[in-house]
């Protein structure tokens, strides 16, 4: 395995744990936002229950995903310091202004968020966690940003080796990035909404605290519902925005060498080297109806039509988007089936709906990380599309010391997932406040610390 294979795993690692906190964490942010204004607003017990238990979900969840994505930005510099040095005029000031308008604005509301609960005003606690989420969107902003412009990029000229900006407008809003920061926005709102939704799921199969998990369940579905059919269409918008410019990419994801399959391949074992399909499953015509030819005459590209030095590579594509493809199905099908419960009026009575629905709780997860896959394995051999190549930004570093460093991050972060999955078994075990929703409690805040906010409550 060569330096550049090694440095590869290692962002590849690096960034998959980063991901799946705020696949949870984002959407989270904006539940809590909700849940509060909620609670302030109608004083229903629930809703300070609910926001209890989801901020200690949430709180974990964002420690790590910070510490987690400030490894990366050390990973550019160290791994990938001719790609650093490089496009540091463009990637620099975008992830320049992720710290600052992001960063800075969620380190500045956090602490209230997660110790101002019965300390400060019902004002100050509710525009605390509208700040943490603001925050949260803002950044997922600037990242996508930063990532179009590697996937399309755009504004700028190269002087002496470097990329330049020559319109911030062009380099920021590229054609990719109009469609891809939407495409992100919604998947960690569903994702987090599947989250929040199996769980609730898990409790009413236990028959445990059942005014919570009911709402829960019913706030995770409606909203799912609406965003999951949006997502298709600015799913299917983002690729045509990004697939004809990089046309090796729907190659590889078709999973087809030769031009002139018109079937959808739904299984295949690819040979990169031998340039064909060890194995594979292929539905006859309905690569063409995708296409929107219901004659069986429209065939899908084959990666032989890409010169063999710029091909991703076939299998990580591949299964990168069905992964995603899949998992979009199966969410969908779910909310459409959850809706038709909802109006028969049996959805929480529905108890195999219940069980099924509970497993569907990372189901949102899997399909970001397969997204991901999808993205930047078929923007490959390029770090910076049909500009900069992977090979040619890569640091000049001892194989070994990049071995050894693969290996503790893996094992660190094996460790640190494991902890987090055991963290968030262990709450849903203990479960949220044991305070009877039921009950007309007008608040269920504590008597507020003297001094602190005027000494009471809004």
């Amino acid at each position: 395995m060569s330096l550049l294979d090694v440095s590869r795993w290692q962002f590849v690692i690096t960034v998959m744990f980063h991901m799946t906190f705020p696949a949870i964490t984002v959407g989270l942010s904006i539940l809590l936002s909700v849940l509060y204004g909620m609670y302030w607003k109608t004083r229903r017990a629930v809703y300070l229950q609910m926001f209890r238990f989801w901020r200690r979900v949430f709180a974990v969840g964002f420690a790590i995903g910070v510490v987690a994505g400030i490894v990366i930005t050390f990973e550019m510099g160290l791994n990938w310091g001719v790609y650093a040095a490089k496009t540091g005029p463009i990637i620099g000031p975008i992830i320049g202004m992720e710290v600052v308008t992001a960063f800075f604005v969620e380190a500045g509301f956090i602490g209230v968020l997660l110790y101002g609960d019965g300390r400060v005003r019902h004002a100050t606690m509710f525009a605390s966690s509208v700040m943490v989420s603001l925050g949260t969107i803002l950044s997922s902003t600037w990242i996508i940003a930063a990532n179009s412009w590697m996937q399309t990029p755009a504004g700028f000229v190269v002087r002496n080796g470097q990329f330049e900006p020559t319109d911030w407008v062009d380099a920021i809003f590229n054609r990719s990035f109009v469609w891809r920061w939407p495409h992100m926005v919604l998947a960690v709102l569903i994702s987090a909404a599947f989250f929040v939704a199996g769980v609730g799921a898990y409790y009413l199969v236990k028959g445990r605290a059942l005014a919570f998990a009911r709402r829960s369940v019913s706030i995770a579905l409606g909203v799912a519902a609406m965003l999951v059919p949006v997502q298709v269409f600015v799913g299917d918008h983002t690729a045509g925005a990004v697939l004809p410019y990089q046309l090796s990419k729907l190659e590889a994801l078709e999973g087809n060498w030769a031009e002139g399959n018109t079937g959808f391949i739904l299984f295949v074992i690819p040979d990169q080297q031998a340039q064909r399909n060890v194995a594979e499953l292929n539905i006859p015509c309905l690569g063409s109806a995708i296409n929107k030819d219901l004659t069986c005459e429209t065939a899908v590209p084959g990666l032989e039509l890409t010169p063999k030095a710029d091909r991703p590579d076939m299998a990580a594509v591949f299964w990168g988007f069905r992964v995603m493809f899949l998992a979009a199905l199966l969410m969908f099908g779910t909310v459409f089936y959850a809706t038709i419960l909802r109006f028969r009026r049996r959805l929480w009575t529905s108890r195999r709906f219940h069980r099924f629905l509970l497993w569907t709780t990372p189901v949102g997860i899997l399909a970001i990380l397969g997204g991901w896959a999808t993205a930047e394995t078929g923007r490959q051999p390029w770090v910076v599309f049909g500009q900069l190549r992977t090979a040619a930004a890569v640091s000049h570093l001892a194989p070994g010391e990049v071995v050894f460093s693969v290996v503790g991050f893996s094992l660190l972060y094996l460790v640190m997932l494991v902890a987090y999955v055991a963290y968030i078994i262990h709450t849903v075990r203990i479960g949220p406040d044991q305070v009877d929703p039921d009950e007309r409690h007008p608040v269920l805040d504590p008597v507020p610390v003297a001094g602190l906010a005027g000494g009471r409550t809004n």
